[in-house]
């Protein structure tokens, strides 16, 4: 059992409950629920900053192509990009595909939520910065381009599920050996771990605040595995990380989640 941090739909405000990450179950005022058993919203508010080629699976399979015009070489530093309010949604809500796309790429990604302002944060130090965990699916149109803002492809409306809670930070006790496994309508589609990381957790926060600023309630992706799974409308997506729980999505036609938003 772990402490967590949830924003129930019927409230205006986050609240902090009891969770077991391994059967993704609330416990609140002596009961018991399921995910399922709630509608939840995504547990946070600041801004999502992604991180790009930050897996080394990722930066391998790019192969010579790393290496010619414009950049010539491996980033040196965080290559960051961001997730605008628009893509946030939360647990189970559904993840809107246009009707000019015939499938979706996932992106599984651990998010770590920042608890306090951090500007030039050395790496010793830099989990002292953290609140804690959530589990994050970057979801983008596929594409081939690394080097130019992918606007159009990851940052439509709802394509960034958030959720289904903010696990304590101390509840991890290495954010670098998590394991992160994607399924798709049940069936395992793609697995990998955090310990493949190029920049360490630690590591991405101290380079990352060298030169901006991370504020309390900012949420900082540490990246997304190679080979990420591809959806079609009606699948229903599950990522699960280890010790924080799963994140449950279905994709449904752009027009019919509109017109659900507009009927509440």
């Amino acid at each position: 059992m772990s402490k967590a941090i949830v924003k129930f739909s019927s409230l205006l405000h986050t609240k902090e409950v009891v969770v077991d990450s391994s059967s993704n179950t609330i416990f609140l005022n002596d009961k018991k629920f399921t995910t399922e058993q709630t509608s939840l919203d995504a547990p946070i508010s600041g801004t999502v900053y992604g991180t790009i080629l930050n897996y080394k699976g990722e930066l391998e399979a790019l192969g010579t192509a790393v290496n010619e015009a414009p950049y010539k070489q491996p980033p040196k530093a965080p290559v960051l990009y961001i997730k605008p309010i628009n893509t946030i949604i939360g647990f189970q809500k559904p993840i809107p595909l246009p009707s000019n796309v015939s499938n979706l790429q996932i992106g599984a990604a651990l998010g770590v939520v920042i608890g306090k302002n951090a500007t030039n944060v050395s790496e010793k130090n830099a989990l002292e910065y953290v609140a804690g965990y959530t589990i994050v699916n970057d979801v983008s149109v596929p594409h081939d381009s690394v080097y130019r803002p992918a606007i159009s492809q990851k940052s439509r409306d709802g394509f960034c599920p958030v959720g289904p809670w903010v696990i304590e930070r101390d509840a991890i006790a290495d954010p670098n050996q998590l394991s992160i496994q994607v399924f798709i309508n049940g069936e395992l589609k793609q697995q990998n771990t955090t310990a493949n990381l190029i920049r360490p957790v630690s590591q991405l926060i101290s380079e990352i605040t060298s030169f901006m600023t991370l504020y309390e309630g900012d949420t900082l992706l540490v990246g997304v595995p190679e080979n990420p799974p591809l959806v079609n409308e009606g699948d229903l997506v599950r990522i699960e990380i280890e010790g924080i729980g799963s994140l449950e999505n279905k994709v449904k036609p752009e027009v019919e989640s509109l017109l659900k938003e507009e009927a509440k």
